[in-house]
């Protein structure tokens, strides 16, 4: 069976899989996007088509399923994630497939670690900053607020061990390079803004590849933490306002940008791109995202946006 490829009623669900995908799988999904099973995808044709590129994937982990309506997203992601709930779904628009702007947060998204936490464990303090730290990314506590009362616990840190954290400590999240180099090798802008630190971030951001990070910075005196920040912070409203000053700088709709994000404070940017993925997020982000990764890694990303 075809979909009418090209034209903009056509919509692409893409489905990755941990391990491998099974005949079950894409036998689940096409029943999906037809409309049977219970499902509620307003969707005529199934085209099933494998992704295989990638050093050391399998050829069969992810793949493409075309349908010939576009549904409303809401209603295409709950029906698949029903029908899979252990594999990655991404769904779009065909013609939106390949977007020129990329957001992303940092902390938990293309890093493997909360870098605030990561500091307060040099001072005996992680357990108290990381209870903070998650209470502020599921949306329970007021940021700014968040963010002083961590940051001044830092106090008298050196910058000495600010730079051993960031040796010793932060890793890369897996596909992260992949996905940016892809992203930007097709004609993309990358961008990173983080609500953490320029201690991190101007790092992170040149060993992953983004074209700008932004962050916000500590306050240093004599080589040591005040445990101040520099205002006006990075939060959530600056990360919105960057995604919409990038996309008018680069001249492009804003169903041309993508976020990626895990935390409360990214859900106004994550609302604001054409395409807003939560990234093993916490459930306020999710359910504010039109999709979401919960298994993979940021490779899930770069399949779903065609990218080699």
């Amino acid at each position: 069976m075809s979909a009418t490829v090209g034209r903009p009623e056509v919509f692409i669900a893409t489905l990755v899989a941990k391990d491998r995908l099974d005949a079950g799988d894409i036998s689940a999904a096409c029943d999906a996007v037809r409309g049977t099973a219970g499902a509620v995808v307003d969707g005529v044709a199934c085209d099933v088509r494998f992704l295989c590129s990638g050093e050391g994937r399998s050829p069969d982990d992810a793949t493409d399923v075309h349908g010939s309506k576009a549904p409303a997203s809401a209603g295409a992601r709950a029906a698949l994630e029903a029908a899979l709930p252990h594999l990655d779904i991404i769904i779009q628009r065909e013609p939106d497939r390949h977007r020129k702007l990329l957001i992303a947060d940092m902390d938990s998204t293309m890093i493997t670690v909360e870098c605030i936490d990561e500091l307060a464990d040099y001072v005996g303090l992680k357990a108290q900053v990381s209870d903070v730290t998650e209470r502020a990314m599921r949306g329970e506590l007021d940021f700014a607020e968040a963010l002083g009362s961590r940051v001044a616990l830092l106090a008298g840190l050196s910058e000495a061990t600010v730079a051993e954290c960031l040796r010793e400590r932060v890793k890369l999240m897996g596909g992260a390079v992949d996905l940016i180099t892809a992203f930007k090798a097709a004609g993309g802008r990358a961008v990173l803004v983080s609500g953490g630190f320029t201690h991190f971030t101007d790092s992170v951001a040149q060993q992953i590849g983004f074209d700008r990070a932004i962050a916000n910075h500590l306050v240093v005196q004599d080589g040591k933490l005040t445990g101040e920040v520099e205002f006006p912070i990075v939060d959530a409203q600056t990360k919105r306002e960057t995604l919409l000053a990038e996309a008018t700088a680069l001249g492009i709709p804003i169903n041309a940008t993508l976020a990626i994000g895990d935390g409360a404070n990214d859900i106004p940017m994550i609302e604001a791109a054409g395409l807003g993925i939560a990234y093993h997020a916490k459930p306020k982000t999710e359910a504010a995202a039109d999709a979401s990764v919960r298994f993979g890694d940021l490779n899930v990303v770069r399949y779903a946006l065609g990218l080699d």
